[in-house]
């Protein structure tokens, strides 16, 4: 598939890395570590996401939370629903850190996610990240990865501080970031409302059709092989 792009923006789970390292190592992984964070609660981010939780339970559930312990219970229900929580995902790239640094953890990439980041970047192609996972574990993930580090190819990383991924407005403002025509920005997900979103905002879309994700996006690829960047 023949598509002309100056920008590749990429999403992780489902399309670089598989859907499985994130549910079945990462989460379990920051489950079993979770009781680290309260050692933690001198770090800046840390008492920041403390602070996001108990705002954002008195928001939704008109609840008051006021010790560490109801927080850490709230963060893994949350991840056990799997939500694409701000603080959550801030807390987990904090405790992943260690289990990156210490060899516990490996990113998972996809065999042709590294042949042709570096085929696009020969051609001159810019590249970037879009996840729900915080930019601290995205950038862990690839520069940690089972195929070396590959973060060098990413020039910007983009998390849900900057909005939610099913939402047009988001890309929107990744584009102003970025500081070029939408029609010049190419975005890969697994995800139909992400890319209806990214499509709604101007950019140019192809869904990734990994481990059975069935097509239904007019333009998808089984893996990053069958893109051809003019």
């Amino acid at each position: 598939m023949k598509i002309d792009c100056d920008y590749i923006l990429m999403d992780i789970e489902g399309t670089t890395s598989s859907i499985s390292f994130v549910k079945d190592v990462l989460f379990p992984y920051f489950l079993s570590n979770i009781d680290d964070i309260n050692k933690l609660s001198n770090i800046k981010e840390v008492k920041y996401a403390f602070g996001q939780v108990l705002r954002i339970v008195k928001r939704d559930e008109n609840r008051d939370i006021t010790t560490s312990e109801e927080v850490i219970l709230q963060l893994k229900k949350w991840c056990g629903q799997d939500l694409k929580i701000t603080p959550l995902k801030t807390l987990q790239g904090i405790l992943w850190q260690k289990g990156y640094q210490n060899g516990e953890l490996l990113g998972h990439v996809y065999d042709d996610v590294p042949v042709m980041l570096e085929n696009w970047n020969l051609l001159g192609k810019k590249m970037g990240i879009f996840s729900s996972g915080s930019v601290n574990a995205q950038k862990l993930l690839f520069s940690h990865s089972v195929k070396g580090n590959l973060s060098t190819y990413f020039s910007n990383y983009f998390d849900t501080n900057i909005g939610s991924k099913r939402d047009s407005d988001t890309y929107s403002l990744i584009t102003k970031k970025l500081a070029l025509p939408s029609n010049n920005i190419l975005f890969l997900s697994d995800v139909i409302e992400e890319l209806a979103a990214a499509d709604m905002a101007g950019m140019k879309t192809i869904q990734i059709t990994r481990e059975g994700n069935l097509q239904s996006w007019q333009q998808s690829v089984s893996d990053f092989s069958e893109i051809i960047l003019t």
